[in-house]
């Protein structure tokens, strides 16, 4: 029964608390089963979305990178689409017609070749002859689909290869930075591949070409390359990976493919920045993959991947099916799925064009680059992410003038003068600077975004890759990331960072208090016994960390790590407290 209805019944029957507690408890019990008889349409719709209300708020959700805005002509066509399965071709062919523009859009945002050349062996020696072709490619469910089906074709054409000369094929390995998206990880876990993971650069939090090529041997079945890292948004040198891999080839003759992982950055490259060569225009270049619901702006769960040419895709992952109504080729690794999400795309591609997605990119990056400025000018925090910087300059590079990273440059550039900065997604990742933290160290990171959330805000903090230098203990290596979306109206940006310098205020403002009454009660204390204050001030300061910690984590000791100076002279915190 509904929540409303039982407390309806306890009050008439006058029951007690217990009464009310063990009710509760068997409603939460047939809440995992199916009722008997079933409920009224309209109580059913009040229980669930009641119930619902307490998700967070998504144009707040500043945590993901998935769209959330939909305009209401793209609404009224998902409703009236809303049961159509992509998988039947044969009962829906202008939703497959769709599906087939869209991988021609993409297809020709990222130069996939016209014709391939092919070297084929004649009396006189080798020739190489030209071909017709075009990209082939499919929806996913999500980038994740994608990324699996990119790699799956990357280690059947190295099998193949491998197996024509009589040599092993039982032992691949793919490269990956440690900045990656799990996907691709789980693609080489699931599919029995080797991960090699090659750790970030301390500069940017991408990966360390330098070590690429270590790493690379004949069982190589390609590289992941990522054009948007979930971290700080940063592209990854496509250009610079591939002159490795040509270096590697002319040495040994092996050669290496790359596969693009576009999720979050395949739209906007082509879109913002023309004139960045990462995609089909790169020999090495087999497969792309980009999410249709991240800045292709379409609802949740659609994906694309696009293979360089018909050529590329193993017959092998290739599938006839019969039993829908005609003769269907698949090679997805799911079936029966949505349809409407095409539909949304390809209406997003007709609505929007290229400049309606310049705009919608433009007024993102201008509003990360604000947030990142404002952000710094606060004194608070520091900025991991470089869009907000000159292209090449990084905020761990340690070239960067004191006063301004434009002091060369005259006039300084306009915010949104995309060409000047550092090619990115609007992605802000951001921590407290080491002066503030030297300044408090009993203040978690966490804090602030635990308190953002109590304004409603979804602002995560978590740990940064691993690099290929070793940290100091005291490098902060966590950072607090912020995805400026399409709904992040300059309004709501302006509200953010008032909330953010707010709640930093309210911390050390907090801090100090908690400081003063350690402060006295230490006086006290040393007046009673002698004491090391400086063993004490470490205490005190512990003290502090863990109890502001313990708030922020509420209570889960398997997300605190208490601060403990287990070295300390005295038992408790009985002699400062």
């Amino acid at each position: 029964m509904p929540v409303q209805v039982l407390f309806n019944s306890c009050r008439q029957s006058k029951s007690t608390y217990n009464t009310v507690s063990q009710n509760l408890k068997v409603l939460n019990w047939l809440q995992n089963l199916i009722p008997k008889n079933g409920m009224d349409s309209r109580q059913v719709y009040e229980l669930l979305h009641d119930g619902l209300t307490l998700d967070g708020n998504t144009t707040l959700n500043l945590a993901s990178f998935v769209n959330v805005h939909v305009e209401d002509d793209a609404e009224k066509l998902i409703i009236e689409n809303l049961t159509k399965n992509l998988a039947d071709n044969d009962e829906y062919p202008m939703l497959i017609e769709l599906q087939q523009r869209c991988i021609s859009i993409l297809a020709d945002l990222w130069h996939a070749p016209s014709e391939v050349v092919h070297t084929i062996k004649t009396k006189d020696g080798e020739q190489k002859v030209k071909r017709k072709t075009q990209a082939l490619g499919t929806a996913c469910t999500g980038s994740s689909e994608a990324i699996m089906l990119g790699g799956l074709a990357m280690k059947k054409n190295w099998q193949a290869k491998r197996k024509a000369k009589g040599l092993n094929h039982y032992t691949p390995n793919i490269l990956m930075a440690s900045c990656c998206q799990v996907a691709l990880e789980k693609f080489a876990r699931y599919f029995d591949v080797e991960a090699r993971i090659i750790k970030c650069s301390e500069k940017d939090f991408l990966i360390d070409c330098e070590q690429i090529k270590e790493n690379l041997d004949e069982n190589t079945i390609g590289v992941f390359v990522i054009l948007g890292s979930t971290y700080t948004g940063g592209f990854e040198n496509v250009t610079k990976v591939n002159e490795i891999l040509d270096d590697y080839e002319k040495e040994t003759g092996n050669f290496i493919p790359i596969h693009i992982d576009g999720a979050s950055g395949g739209v906007i490259a082509p879109i913002i920045y023309p004139e960045l060569v990462w995609d089909f225009r790169l020999d090495r270049v087999v497969s792309i993959n980009c999410s249709g619901h991240k800045f292709g702006l379409t609802t949740a769960g659609l994906g694309w991947v696009i293979f360089r040419s018909e050529d590329w895709l193993p017959e092998e992952l290739k599938f006839q099916l019969q039993y829908l109504g005609g003769l269907e080729e698949s090679f997805t690794l799911n079936f029966s799925r949505p349809g409407y999400q095409v539909v949304h795309q390809y209406y997003n591609f007709l609505h929007l064009g290229e400049r309606g997605y310049f705009d919608i990119y433009d007024n993102c990056l201008t509003n990360a680059r604000i947030l990142s400025k404002f952000l710094e000018q606060t004194g608070f925090f520091t900025c991991i992410s470089n869009l907000h910087l000159p292209v090449g300059q990084t905020t761990r590079g340690g070239t960067l003038p004191s006063k301004s990273v434009f002091q060369g440059l005259k006039p300084e550039p306009k915010l949104n003068d995309h060409t000047a900065f550092n090619p990115a997604l609007p992605v802000v990742s951001f921590q407290f600077t080491k002066q503030f933290s030297e300044e408090y160290p009993e203040i978690p990171q966490i804090m602030v975004s635990n308190l953002l959330r109590n304004r409603k805000w979804i602002v995560p903090n978590y740990g940064l890759p691993k690099t290929s230098s070793s940290n100091t203990d005291d490098t902060n290596n966590e950072i607090l990331r912020v995805v400026v979306k399409y709904n992040l109206t300059s309004q709501l940006l302006d509200k953010l960072m008032h909330d953010i310098v707010e709640v930093v205020e309210v911390l050390t403002k907090s801090t100090d208090m908690v400081r003063e009454k350690v402060k006295n009660i230490r006086k006290a204390a040393i007046n009673a016994q002698s004491a090391d204050d400086e063993e004490n001030v470490a205490m005190a300061n512990d003290m502090i960390y863990n109890m502001l910690l313990s708030i922020a984590n509420e209570g889960n000791e398997k997300l605190i790590k208490m601060r403990d100076h287990s070295d300390h002279k005295h038992d408790s915190f009985r002699a400062i407290c």
